[in-house]
């Protein structure tokens, strides 16, 4: 079914599905490592890209070819290149994308260990990193060097929910020759689509909101074009950070609810950001929906809804917020977001602990912030529960 013209809702349900020979109403699992080829010269077609068979699930699978072709499709972009975690995704974009001598630029807040793996690892084989308030464009112009190539960013930020203005990102990234990457993992391609805004790349931790259950991991990466794409999935093929069969059938399963879900978790997160902005023992709040936000207005531009992660302090600092997270009852203490169920967590000492302290007070994580997912529970039990552990603060 060609589905690049058909709605978001029918585009998540039926984009990347394809007949089985058997009638299936939803993509088999092809759990196997390797295929069967109709004769020699087929096999060797295949290796020389003369067939577009399949050889080997490293390098493609069905299964996994239809999450990549429905989250592509989902993003208006050329393909997709589904990997076993967010951080395979990651690593696989700095691999393809840098070199020794090269130079990226990234939001300081960026998600923990994809800021740790440049600073501790890459950094090793000669690429430099700067880390720069993305929201800031003088921030990221200042930056740019000579052997600067790849700009990426991650809107809204993770923890500090900072609103980066993708289309301006892109004529920077188009005036400097640079690669512009967008992690949207926080928004989805529901409520942003950056490759429809000038970014080059955009990429998932499909772990997130698009599986939605809190029971896989994977990632997933999309390019506008078709020179990046086959570079990326030369760099995720050769280091074996192909998805899994089972993961893909999981994804795809989670992906067909996705606008109802983020429908959800967002109406109800409007809601515990209003009761958080009004509680007399919450220091501060982030939130792209709430007008008190820095870059509301950038948000509403850019954005078809403000999602469901909200960042706060608790009056008291790192005590208090270590006291309210002991007392949710309803609330999930754990890492993560983008499940049905709501979670809790502090990012100074868990998702962002690699990173240094003078690091993380640049970056804006400051030892008070608590990170809340709003999942789809009823809003009143959100809200109860967030009262009573209020309540022992």
């Amino acid at each position: 079914m060609n589905t690049k013209d058909l709605g978001f809702n029918t585009k998540q349900v039926h984009a990347g599905s394809f007949e089985d020979q058997f009638g299936s109403a939803t993509v088999p699992i092809y759990q196997t490592s390797t295929f069967k080829f109709k004769s020699a010269q087929h096999g060797a077609d295949c290796f020389s890209g003369a067939s577009d068979g399949y050889i080997y699930t490293r390098i493609a699978n069905p299964t996994i070819r239809a999450l990549e072709r429905n989250i592509a499709d989902l993003e208006n972009g050329y393909d997709g290149i589904a990997t076993s975690s967010g951080m395979s995704a990651v690593t696989s974009i700095y691999f393809a994308l840098l070199e020794a001598g090269s130079h990226i630029i990234s939001t300081a807040s960026v998600y923990g260990p994809a800021r740790g793996v440049l600073e501790q690892d890459f950094s090793r084989f000669g690429v430099e990193a700067s880390f720069v308030n993305t929201s800031n464009l003088k921030e990221i112009i200042t930056s740019i060097k000579p052997n600067t190539k790849v700009l990426y960013i991650e809107t809204p930020s993770n923890p500090t929910m900072e609103i980066t203005d993708i289309r301006a990102c892109a004529e920077i990234a188009k005036e400097h020759n640079l690669i512009l990457v967008v992690d949207n993992t926080f928004s989805t391609p529901f409520l942003q689509k950056p490759l429809d805004l000038g970014a080059d790349v955009v990429f998932h931790s499909v772990t997130k909101f698009i599986n939605g259950h809190a029971d896989i991991v994977g990632g997933i990466i999309i390019t506008k074009e078709a020179s990046l794409y086959k570079k990326l999935r030369h760099s995720m093929v050769y280091m074996g950070c192909n998805m899994d069969p089972h993961q893909a059938y999981m994804v795809l399963r989670g992906v067909k609810t996705l606008s109802l879900r983020v429908e959800r978790n967002q109406e109800n997160a409007i809601k515990v950001a209003r009761f958080l902005e009004n509680h007399p023992k919450i220091e501060w709040i982030k939130y792209p929906g709430l007008e008190s936000h820095p870059q509301f207005e950038l948000a509403q531009q850019q954005m078809n809804g403000f999602g469901s992660m909200i960042s706060f302090g608790v009056k008291g600092g790192l005590e208090a917020g270590r006291q309210l997270m002991d007392n949710v009852h309803l609330a999930t203490l754990a890492v993560s977001l983008g499940g049905v169920e709501t979670l809790i967590q502090h990012p100074a000492s868990m998702t962002h602990a690699g990173v240094s302290k003078d690091d993380k007070l640049k970056a804006g994580i400051t030892d008070d912030l608590v990170r809340f997912s709003v999942g789809i529970e009823d809003i009143k039990d959100i809200i109860d529960d967030l009262t009573q552990a209020l309540e022992k603060v």
